[in-house]
Parts: C-alpha cells; sequence; structure tokens
C-alpha cells in the first residue's frame, strides 16, 4: 500500500489529504481529510484501509507499507498501528519522486480530475462528500492502463476469482530467506 498526503488550498483554509492505495490493483482502500497534519490524518487512512481489507476478506498477513518520510508516517502511535497489523514499513530512501511515483501519480490525477474541476468548495463537509464519491468512481468505473482496461475493483475480483489462496499478500510476495 502507498500513503501519501496533500494539501488543498482550494478552501479558506488549508485542507490536507491522506491516501492509502493498494499498490497491485491501484485500489483506494483508505483515505481522509484534515485541517492540519497531524499523526491522525495518516492514521486514520490507515484504520480505514484495514477496515476494508479485513471487511472484504483480506488478510493482511505480509503487508508492507510504502510512504514519504512525513512525520505522519513516522510517528510513534502510526508504527505502532502498523505493526499491531501485521505490516512492515518501507519508507523512501532515495528522496525524488520515483521513490514514491504511484501515489505521486494518484495526487495529479486526484488534482486534475476533482480538486480543480470541481471546486471551488464550500467546506470541508462538501469536499469530503466530493472525495467519497471520486474514490468509490475511481475505484469501480474509472479504467485504468497500468492494469489492463479495467477499474481496480474489478482487477481484485477477476484476480482473486482465479487465486481463491491468494488472499495475504505474502503468497504473491517470494520469500526472500
Amino acid at each position: 500500500m502507498g500513503c501519501r498526503h496533500h494539501l488543498l488550498p482550494h478552501l479558506r483554509r488549508l485542507v490536507y489529504a491522506a491516501f492509502v492505495i493498494d499498490v497491485y490493483s491501484r485500489r483506494v482502500v483508505g483515505w481522509q481529510l484534515s485541517r492540519s497534519l497531524r499523526t491522525d490524518l495518516a492514521l486514520d487512512a490507515l484504520e480505514m484501509s484495514i477496515w476494508t481489507r479485513r471487511r472484504a476478506g483480506r488478510d493482511l498477513g505480509g503487508l508492507i507499507r510504502h510512504s514519504d518520510k512525513g512525520v505522519q508516517y513516522v510517528a510513534v502511535r502510526y508504527t505502532q498501528r502498523l505493526s499491531e497489523a501485521g505490516a512492515v514499513a518501507s519508507d523512501g530512501t532515495t528522496g525524488d519522486s520515483y521513490d514514491n511515483a504511484l501515489a505521486e501519480a494518484f495526487n495529479s490525477l486526484f488534482k486534475a480530475e476533482l480538486v480543480r474541476n470541481k471546486g471551488p468548495w464550500k467546506g470541508i463537509d462538501d469536499l469530503e462528500i466530493a472525495v467519497a464519491e471520486y474514490i468509490d468512481w475511481f475505484n469501480h468505473r474509472r479504467l485504468h492502463g497500468e492494469i489492463g482496461p479495467v477499474p481496480p475493483a474489478e482487477h481484485e475480483d477477476v484476480f482473486y476469482r482465479h487465486n481463491p489462496a491468494a488472499a495475504t499478500v505474502a503468497a504473491l510476495v517470494p520469500s526472500l530467506h
């Protein structure tokens, strides 16, 4: 899963967004908006992603979480929750955009397809509704060339239908030991 926060200056006050993206399917599995860049922003997006995956019957064992080195993602509460969920942290090392390219690409799409095209926003409540609608569209109707011309939810459904035993990330990633 990739994590990313973003600043949305279109409101009178700044709003930050955090997203958790499943790298295999490109599906957004968690997100959160906040007026502050505190740990709760990233933690709430992480909690949503854990809830989303468990609700879908996906085991989180072997999960590798990658993000930039923002303070939210290295905070004690956040890293403890990752550990509780069985996730391993993989923070960017080179400091360039390729380190977090998937998240950067998603943020570009998010800004172009929603923030710039649908704003200005009256308040954070309006933006939250718009983001929920956008994520639903992105996951269930937007076609993604990287995974075949299908939406992320369909890509996952096809994979799990043909690979019922592959319920964990560990089943997909060969062991290095």
